[in-house]
């Protein structure tokens, strides 16, 4: 039993190393597209839920925070969402358009 735990422990921890890798290269392609920088090259894991994909299979929803700057000069945060290991949807915090 010890044995089973331990390797469910291993199995999400590795799972999450991707996902969350997934994460940050939707949140640095997402901000390429809106011409801002994305700031730190990284994400940070939020929030876990469960929620049913598109085709009623349960799977891991996980909430990723980053930060990004259209100036240079300020920091806006983004939130990028991930329905098992595809991301689900990218929000942006309102920002100034760069100059």
């Amino acid at each position: 039993m010890l044995v089973i735990m331990l390797c469910t422990i291993v199995f999400f921890w590795w799972d999450s190393v991707g996902v969350k890798e997934k994460a940050r290269e939707a949140g640095r392609q997402h901000c390429d597209r809106a011409e801002v920088q994305f700031l730190d090259d990284t994400v940070e894991f939020v929030r876990l839920r469960i929620r049913r994909n598109y085709h009623g299979q349960l799977r891991f929803y996980r909430t990723y925070r980053f930060e990004f700057s259209s100036t240079g000069a300020a920091r806006f945060q983004g939130t990028i969402y991930m329905l098992g290991r595809t991301p689900d949807k990218v929000q942006m915090q309102a920002y100034p358009p760069a100059l």
